[in-house]
């Protein structure tokens, strides 16, 4: 597995695995995927990356997007990582979650946040393993489907940016 930079050509598989995620019902509140445009400006303009196999298949994805306009916060971004099913259990989703932390470092960001489903304890496990600690659950924080939903909110402080 190769971790690249995401690119626009990339959009047609990253769409196709947020779509699957989506479909989950434990991946997001969102009930489609935007098209590129909207995607491209909800996100940060870096750290956005792909794990690719050795045929160049899209297998995982993960990007920033900025918790806040204001200027205070710009070190903080909160994440999306999503896997494609087949390549679920097989180490890609640590490996795209790694590379992000190390990209959001080197591009100033020094905490990263996420939002989870209390239900989808496969991305809190990630998460965790990746260095997150829970800081919060938000209790019935938006309905998905008509259903109220909580969430695990996770954070990751960098040891090295941000710091005195």
């Amino acid at each position: 597995m190769t971790i690249i930079p995401m690119t626009d050509a990339h959009w047609p598989a990253v769409k196709a695995i947020y779509e699957a995620g989506i479909a989950t019902g434990n991946a997001t509140f969102e009930t489609q995927a935007p098209a590129w445009e909207a995607w491209d400006t909800a996100h940060l303009g870096h750290s956005r990356l792909v794990a690719v196999d050795e045929a160049g298949t899209v297998r995982g994805w993960a990007a920033l997007s900025p918790v806040s306009s204001r200027c205070v916060y710009g070190g903080v971004a909160e994440i999306s990582v999503y896997i494609a099913a087949e390549a679920r259990g097989q180490g890609v989703g640590r490996q795209v979650l790694q590379a992000l932390i190390a990209d959001s470092e080197a591009h100033g960001i020094w905490t990263l946040q996420a939002g989870t489903f209390e239900e989808n304890k496969a991305s809190i496990g990630l998460h965790t393993k990746a260095g997150f600690r829970v800081i919060g659950h938000r209790e019935r924080i938006g309905q998905h489907h008509g259903v109220w939903r909580n969430t695990v909110q996770m954070e990751r402080r960098s040891p090295t940016v941000g710091v005195a």
